[in-house]
């Protein structure tokens, strides 16, 4: 099915539902969560029942969830599932994932920068491969957890989340709002206490009087806008600082610098790609002439008896141009090589730099190349090419010889 079918394809009709939570040491936020999906959805939206829940927490939060969630007694999530009726949901101590440190130990809590550097990496590395799947659809909530974690839940869903996929945070009325004694409201009467320093402060209330629902966060979809081939956002093993850097420098504007004097280079963002005379001269030319705010060139096909006497003045205007710009390589090289340049242009030769341009940025950029390369730039009979980076970002650092 195509991504755009999916896009008016409603969560829950997909044959996989996946519920995705950070946790702490308050694993109620889970049954709560289940229950603002499953049981009593926000008014007008349809109920969401997961096929599988998974937890990403600490060593610490792992403990918690097994025993007060998994556990035969008090066995919360049990619980809530018979009280309501919910299928069989997929959720036992396997899906309870402990983050670990660099020696693969499981984290007890996340206190240092190197504690946080792991998180970010195995929850990053999580929402990747869930997401992976087609048919899946994931809820991730935000609802537990330290600060830290929630951010890299939903930094992630942000940059790897599909239409499918959703995003919220779970809000609890008071009193029953962070009481450790409450998982979700009963169906039946279920009496726990208020928090308080002695008995006396400490009063009953009923579970079943809790009202729990769920706000949807809407998210920025940016693996939609990036270019599809980018080979990061398939590594298991790249970082979470790694996929932000990648994901940044696709998302600017490209900046592209042309460095004369520097030995001939083109600087394509941070990226140097060194490129043959013949083609720095052309990817120059056409540079200044984006500066300059010149038309596209249109080069005629490669029948030049079918050329128009316009197609032949604008051809002579380009070859005088161009020549300029290779006589520029000629005092630089010493070589008289720029003369050769300018003997050399046809459509064939146009054609030759644009696809040697073209392959020397894909070597040194890799799948981001694309904004950098000469293209077509307008429709028509020839197209007209040249560069579509903003001449604000186009910077020619000259030598003096122009």
């Amino acid at each position: 099915m195509s991504p755009n079918a999916d896009a008016n394809r409603h969560p829950a009709d997909f044959p996989r539902r996946i519920l995705l939570m950070v946790t702490g040491r308050t694993p109620q936020v889970v049954t709560e969560t289940l229950y603002g999906l499953a049981v009593a959805p926000p008014a007008g939206q349809r109920t969401f029942v997961p096929t599988e829940v998974r937890i990403i927490t600490t060593a610490e939060g792992a403990v918690d969830a097994r025993l007060s969630l998994l556990s035969d007694d008090p066995g919360w999530f049990h619980a809530l599932c018979r009280d309501y009726g919910l299928p069989e949901i997929a959720f036992t101590s396997a899906h309870v994932e402990a983050l670990e440190d660099a020696d693969g130990n499981p984290l007890a809590d996340i206190r240092t920068r190197a504690d946080n550097d792991r998180a970010a990496d195995q929850i990053v590395q999580r929402v990747r491969t869930l997401t992976a799947d087609a048919e899946a659809a994931l809820h991730v909530s935000l609802a537990g957890g330290r600060k830290t974690m929630g951010y890299f839940l939903g930094y992630a869903l942000s940059l790897f989340g599909r239409p499918q996929d959703r995003l919220s945070h779970v809000l609890v009325s008071t009193p029953y709002e962070s009481n450790r004694d409450f998982y979700y409201p009963t169906p039946y009467p279920k009496v726990i206490y208020t928090f308080g320093a002695t008995p006396q402060q400490q009063r009953p209330i009923d579970a079943r009087h809790a009202e729990v629902s769920l706000a949807e966060i809407p998210f920025v979809r940016l693996r939609d806008h990036l270019p599809g081939q980018l080979e990061i956002l398939h590594k298991d093993d790249a970082s979470f600082s790694a996929v932000v850097a990648a994901m940044q420098q696709a998302l600017e504007p490209a900046w592209v610098a042309v460095d004369l004097p520097g030995g001939g280079l083109l600087l394509a963002g941070e990226h140097v790609v060194p490129l043959a005379a013949a083609d720095l001269a052309f990817y120059a030319w056409l540079a200044r002439r984006r500066l300059a705010g010149r038309p596209p060139v249109r080069i005629p096909g490669q029948n030049r008896d079918k050329w128009t006497p316009e197609q032949q003045a604008e051809f002579a205007d380009y070859h005088r141009e161009y020549s300029l710009e290779a006589e520029r390589a000629n005092a630089r090289e010493g070589t008289g090589l720029g003369m050769r340049i300018a003997g050399a242009m046809t459509y064939r030769f146009f054609h030759d730099r644009k696809t040697g341009i073209a392959e020397a940025l894909e070597e040194a950029v890799g799948p981001l190349a694309e904004p950098y390369c000469v293209q077509a730039v307008e429709d028509g009979r020839p197209a007209g090419y040249g560069l579509k980076i903003e001449p604000e970002r186009i910077e020619i650092i000259d030598d003096g010889l122009g």
